[in-house]
């Protein structure tokens, strides 16, 4: 099992480019299950999730083949409609196979899906709006059982509160569904904006695109040519690196980014007294005087990110005075801060409520990532960290988080990848 080796006291400089945002690319590879043509995909980020749904299509009965650096999917031949656990076990997002091979097969079995421990994220709402589309849904040993002979039927859905994954899920069964599916409250996140501008780019006729309102009107089971595109930037990845530069007081410069995506991360960012300058595709972080203590609550989009909570964490560590971060939608989203703690930050937990003390002097120590944007948090803890950190349980960085080591050690990180 690998790990990662970082030195601390370290500056950064230079430039670092984002990759394709993987929580664009899952929907959009799930997408290609509507398709009657061979789809080309490009900017697909190198990480584990996008390697085990790229596995999943292709025990379906689909075409993956990579050539240069885009990847043709070809759906038409899918025959199996059964999604298994073995693969499923790893990645809460395989979910997303169930809307589109409900709308187009009537029938599929979707294993409950797993992922990171960060606690429950149900896909009761996918469940309760495919039945209100006529789908007959039933939980048999461990799997989705999901039936729709006569196909999906079009109508109008509220969801209980907002849902990234199930806004996409139904968008998809939509597509194909017959008549037309308004979904009220609906996620509003960069990654489902770019799957409804390709469906509607390939014929589908979505209105309300960017808002909490969307309207679909179904093909009624006919599949779609979808036109080749190019994945989105990372805006996680990119807020990550910004952390990092922020954490070192380092000038750094992202490219290939979108500045749109990152509001919420940028103004926290200038709160604590950092200097963002921007441009169509690049953001430069410039070092400060003194890092400010900032208030951070985690909600939807646009609002401030979960994703970015344990980041920022790491970076309150290095904040002269009192920060409060407030995380409202994932209840078990701070067991990063144990390990933060081994290193020496002051940090206290009443809730859903973390209290950070800075400035703390971090040291190094051997710590352990719980998930994704833990292993994050904990390597850019390591940045400033007194000595030589190991983080282990890096496969959960490498689910999200394309070729890191090799991007930290371009602007000077003294970073490797070892085996224990």
């Amino acid at each position: 099992m690998d790990y990662l080796q970082l030195k601390g006291s370290q500056s950064l400089s230079g430039e670092i480019k984002i990759s394709g945002a993987k929580n664009a690319s899952l929907p959009l590879i799930a997408m290609t299950i509507l398709a009657k043509n061979n789809v080309k995909i490009s900017n697909l980020p190198h990480v584990a999730d996008i390697n085990t749904l790229l596995k999943l299509l292709s025990n379906l009965g689909a075409s993956c083949e990579k050539t240069n650096d885009d990847m043709l999917i070809d759906t038409s031949k899918l025959h199996e409609t059964k999604a298994t656990y073995d693969i499923v076990k790893t990645m809460r997002a395989s979910i997303l196979v169930l809307g589109p091979l409900l709308a187009r097969f009537g029938k599929c079995e979707v294993s409950l899906p797993g992922g990171c421990a960060i606690g429950q994220r149900p896909v009761d709402l996918h469940l309760k709006a495919l039945e209100q589309m006529g789908a007959n849904i039933e939980i048999k040993s461990g799997y989705i059982e999901a039936t729709a002979s006569n196909g999906l039927k079009g109508c109008d859905i509220i969801f209980d509160k907002i849902t990234v994954t199930g806004t996409a899920n139904i968008v998809m069964a939509a597509a194909l569904a017959s008549g037309v599916t308004t979904i009220t409250n609906a996620a509003r996140e960069p990654e489902v904006v770019q799957l409804c501008e390709i469906l509607n780019e390939s014929g589908i006729n979505i209105k309300g695109i960017g808002t909490a309102i969307l309207t679909i009107v179904g093909t009624d089971r006919k599949l779609i040519d979808i036109v080749g595109f190019s994945v989105i930037p990372d805006r996680i990845e990119a807020g990550t690196y910004l952390c990092a530069g922020a954490i070192t007081n380092s000038k750094l410069t992202i490219t290939n980014t979108n500045p749109s995506h990152l509001g919420s991360v940028l103004a926290k960012l200038e709160e604590m007294g950092f200097s963002i300058e921007s441009t169509k595709d690049t953001i430069t972080i410039h070092p400060t005087s003194e890092i400010k203590p900032v208030r951070i609550i985690t909600q939807e989009y646009p609002a401030f990110p979960t994703d970015m909570q344990a980041q920022f964490m790491a970076l309150a560590t290095q904040a002269n005075g009192v920060s409060i971060i407030e995380e409202r939608l994932f209840e078990n989203r701070f067991m990063h801060v144990s390990e933060l703690q081994r290193m020496g930050a002051d940090i206290s937990l009443n809730g859903h409520t973390a209290t950070i003390n800075g400035k703390s002097n971090l040291s190094a120590t051997d710590v352990m990532a719980t998930d994704l944007r833990a292993s994050s948090a904990l390597i850019l803890a390591a940045l400033v960290a007194d000595g030589t950190t190991d983080v282990h349980r890096i496969y959960h960085l490498d689910r999200g988080y394309d070729s890191l080591d090799k991007k930290l050690q371009n602007v000077g990180v003294d970073i490797v990848r070892l085996s224990e």
